[in-house]
């Protein structure tokens, strides 16, 4: 067993050896009995740990020396890993990272729900694993976040006029980028991004140099002062570019400025709109969205479809994963042409504009009224007519009245949030009893908590993970189950 040693008032603990990795990415050892969550390890490492924080039952610790390097241990490709709160599994090889998202999947799947799992089909892994988002959200701020480089400056000489504009960058506390994990009013300042294709990484620092050269003022998250909030772009598969920018406190000649200086030098832009939000919040759901120029929208493509993709609408970000989720969904399903298929969650109706087409009829429930609007534009555009949408609060909708006036379904699918379906909910699909509920969930452990209740009456025929985030912990999961009538307390 490896023992600890303090230094003052700091703890180390040597050789300890990395063999597995938690759901939140970090990667997992023991010590006397006590598990050691290190951030960025991988299984396989041998290090000594410096503790950060310490628990009743672990401990969080960071990497001090790497003595062993861990044959799964690659090099991350990306200058911004370790201080970006995204991409955190970088340092680790992709068929490695697959493994250990089927293996947390499992894992919870047994731990939470008691739920069988030696039938579990192997994870399907992306094709794309670079550059593989449709929209990004960038932060403006005017306290980006400093590095240890950054607190080295070179000293100017007396005979030097002034600084050069690379110093003067180094000295620049405006950022445009993400957000520092655990520092909400710290944003690192991005410079190459490799989760969105062009144009991203040249509108964005497109725009950066235009404020700093034209004096708009970066957002302070802390005072909620300044002109330059949040940049999101979006992109299709079908070429096609959508750029929000999302003002605070603006002169309306500054915001013409840039959204007229992004027209002319960005031809390719179909859509380009602005939005001024002086709350204190970044949700845009409750804002005015203006368009500047071009279409208020995008469209995406899918399985010859066309989907309606608004500021506000939400849509999978892995565009080409999201056709394979939405197949397996499909095929899980097992349509035979007839069915009355619930779609809970449905979102701007991606998925049940995408079965629509082998079953009798699709019912979709959604939270966020705008979101049911595209999801009937997108039924319209496609010329489908056996598609009803209803928005609102999903367990204050699927009533038993609801029920007796749309019919009981054949097939529900839902697609929850990360937290996962509210209780009453799922009170209310063992009420209905329909044949087959497919399961989609972000979230593996929310997913079998609410298994772990279906077990009163379904059984888990089919469980496949698909892989919608490279390089990151988060992974999809879908699970089929099958309606098997009232199983006894002692069954569960």
């Amino acid at each position: 067993m490896s023992r600890n040693r303090k230094s003052g008032t700091v703890t180390i603990i040597p050789n300890l050896r990395i063999i597995d990795i938690a759901e939140e990415g970090k990667g997992v050892g023991k010590a006397d009995e006590l598990v050691v969550f290190v951030d960025k390890a991988v299984p396989g490492d041998v290090v000594d740990v410096r503790v950060v924080k310490k628990k009743k039952n672990f401990t969080e610790a960071v990497i001090e020396s790497l003595h062993e390097s861990s044959e799964l241990r690659t090099d991350p490709f990306c200058q911004h890993f370790g201080t970006c709160g995204g991409c955190k599994w970088q340092h680790m090889g992709y068929d490695a990272q697959l493994t250990f998202k089927h293996k947390n999947v499992e894992a919870a799947l047994q731990r939470l729900a008691k739920i069988d799992t030696s039938a579990m089909e192997p994870i399907l892994g992306s094709a794309e694993n670079k550059y593989y988002r449709n929209k990004l959200e960038y932060t403006f701020s005017n306290k980006r976040w400093l590095n240890k480089q950054d607190m080295v400056t070179e000293p100017v000489l007396e005979n030097e006029e002034e600084n050069t504009s690379t110093e003067k960058a180094e000295m620049e506390m405006n950022a445009l980028g993400f957000h520092v994990p655990l520092r909400f009013d710290k944003i690192l300042d991005i410079e190459h991004c490799y989760l969105q294709a062009e144009p991203s990484n040249t509108l964005r620092n497109t725009v950066r140099r235009y404020a700093l050269e034209n004096g708009l003022s970066f957002y302070d998250l802390r005072n909620h002062e300044g002109s330059l909030r949040n940049l999101i772009i979006r992109t299709s598969s079908t070429g096609e570019v959508m750029v929000v920018v999302v003002f605070a406190y603006v002169e309306q000649e500054q915001a013409d400025g840039l959204m007229e200086y992004l027209k002319v030098n960005f031809p390719e832009i179909t859509s380009l709109l602005y939005i001024i939000n002086q709350k204190k919040n970044d949700t845009i759901f409750d804002q005015e969205v203006i368009t500047y120029a071009g279409r208020d929208h995008i469209f995406e493509e899918m399985n010859g479809l066309k989907f309606k993709i608004g500021a506000k609408s939400f849509y999978q970000t892995n565009s080409e994963q999201a056709h394979e989720l939405y197949k397996i969904t499909k095929e899980f399903a097992g349509f035979s042409g007839d069915e009355l298929v619930y779609d809970l969650y449905t979102g701007a109706g991606t998925i049940a504009n995408f079965v629509a087409s082998s079953v009798k009829q699709v019912i979709g429930v959604e939270y966020v009224p705008t979101a049911i609007e595209d999801a009937k534009f997108n039924s319209a555009l496609n010329g489908i007519d056996n598609t009803v949408f209803y928005a609102g609060d999903m367990k204050d909708i699927l009533t038993t009245q609801f029920i007796a006036e749309h019919g009981k379904p054949n097939v529900v699918i839902t697609d929850p949030p990360r937290a996962g379906m509210h209780a009453d909910v799922v009170a209310r699909l063992l009420e209905m009893e329909a044949e087959r509920i497919v399961y989609v969930s972000c979230n593996a452990a929310t997913q079998a908590r609410d298994l772990a209740l279906l077990k009163e009456k379904y059984e888990v025929l089919r469980i496949k993970p698909v892989d919608m985030f490279p390089h990151t912990q988060h992974v999809e999961n879908v699970v089929l189950l099958k309606f098997i009538g009232s199983v006894s307390p002692e069954a569960l």
